[in-house]
């Protein structure tokens, strides 16, 4: 019997003023969708029986919208910061102290009183990416201590002040939101809200309990949380400043 060749689920293009393009088939795609996000750059969702070809084309009448979408991504991967032994970068409580060690090998991350020691080996520069990567992580899970300390109190605060009930609060570490509200009422909650100006900080909050009464994004929701945060509009509006996945 002759093999069967399987059918190729995905693959990456250049495309001249764009780059590389990643062409991925999707079970879920209805239509052929096109995604751009920092870091990430360019993925075109193709569903099961269209083939890459008319993908390919279908980006290609797009290349003026991508272009301009990505100056704006540009943009915003030059705001991600570059960690320095010479430039203060302080979490929600804690002051981040980068070392250099001569007699080591390896990295590693503590947190001692309100200071994250990142150390790393000496001869390494600190620009180097593998050590910005780890310094980003150990960044990263500070962040999520810090909101596993700090935002279920703040919902329980406001969930009482306003009236609201609500199942339980989850923190997790998320590429595109900043929190949910699932069915039950459980409100979730991106660890990395803890970058954000308090204000924000508790608009999201806010938002995500207002869902526990509508669920849609409807007149009425936002009437409901224009009256708990005062301005949701506009509140909403500033947040476009900030991406999860950028800092």
């Amino acid at each position: 019997m002759p093999s069967v060749t399987p059918p190729i689920s995905s693959v990456r293009v250049h495309v001249e003023g764009i780059g590389t393009v990643l062409f991925e088939r999707s079970a879920k795609a209805k239509h052929i969708s096109i995604r751009i996000k920092p870091l990430a750059g360019v993925r075109v969702a193709v569903p099961q029986r269209v083939n890459f070809e008319k993908a390919h084309a279908f980006l290609l009448s797009k290349i003026d919208w991508i272009k301009g979408h990505l100056q704006n991504i540009n943009k915003q991967e030059n705001k991600r910061t570059v960690f320095s032994q010479h430039s203060l970068f302080r979490t929600f409580n804690h002051t981040l102290q980068l070392q250099a060690v001569a007699i080591s090998n390896s990295f590693k991350a503590r947190i001692s009183g309100e200071t994250l020691l990142v150390t790393y080996p000496d001869y390494k520069s600190e620009e180097e990416e593998e050590v910005q990567e780890f310094i980003r992580q150990a960044v990263e899970a500070t962040y999520r201590l810090e909101a596993k300390a700090y935002l279920p109190g703040r919902v329980d605060f406001f969930a009482r002040k306003f009236d609201f009930t609500y199942n339980k609060v989850v923190i997790k570490n998320t590429s595109t939101r900043w929190g949910s509200c699932s069915a039950v009422n459980n409100i979730n909650l991106n660890l990395h809200l803890m970058r954000l100006p308090e204000h924000l900080r508790d608009y999201v909050i806010l938002h995500e309990l207002a869902h526990t009464v509508e669920k849609n994004h409807g007149p009425r929701f936002w009437a409901l949380l224009d009256r708990i945060s005062g301005n949701a509009r506009y509140l909403d509006r500033q947040m476009k400043a900030y991406r999860t996945s950028i800092f």
